[in-house]
């Protein structure tokens, strides 16, 4: 069974040079290689964050109706994925944000993560929240998220606190 084609738009005017062939869409997160790299992510995420704290979600998970999955990919190929997930109806949730290890540092996560914002003011979601780690491993998408405009919050939805999560918000326009 052959699965359809995942429904890309190009980005918006003004993509940097580097990024010129990139496409993000909505996308099936069992396509072959799309799971692929939500593996990759499971793996860096697990071997990073003790397993009581980590939250990545699998697949499965990702293909949950009150989750919308994108993929970003150039010339075909998938480099960068992404989820938002519904909290309620004023309030969703960034899951799963990761770009491909040779693809990273060429802006990629931010092309992503505006989309994934602009999809959410679309739904008309007025506020936007993220739990990630604390580690090392973890800083350059602290810095991407800090950078777009997300500040420190508390655990919200079924989080905790702990030492090994950090949470952050933003209000939509």
């Amino acid at each position: 069974m052959s699965l359809p084609e995942p429904e890309f738009a190009q980005l918006s005017g003004g993509t940097p040079d580097r990024l010129l062939g990139l496409v993000v869409g909505v996308d099936d997160p069992h396509r072959a290689d799309v799971r692929a790299l939500l593996e990759a992510h499971l793996r860096f995420c697990f071997s990073s964050t003790p397993l009581c704290h980590a939250y990545a979600l699998d697949a499965e998970r990702l293909a949950h109706p009150d989750v919308t999955f994108f993929s970003a990919r150039e010339h075909g190929v998938v480099i960068g994925v992404g989820a938002v997930k519904r909290i309620d109806a004023r309030h969703a949730e960034l899951k799963s944000m990761h770009t491909a290890e040779a693809a990273r540092g060429r802006g990629i996560g931010r092309a992503l993560l505006e989309d994934l914002l602009s999809f959410a003011r679309g739904e008309g979601y007025q506020r936007v929240s993220l739990e990630t780690g604390t580690m090392e491993g973890f800083a350059a998408a602290r810095r991407l998220y800090e950078r777009a405009g997300f500040v420190p919050c508390g655990p919200f939805g079924d989080y905790t606190t702990s030492p090994d999560n950090t949470f952050m918000t933003m209000e939509l326009a």
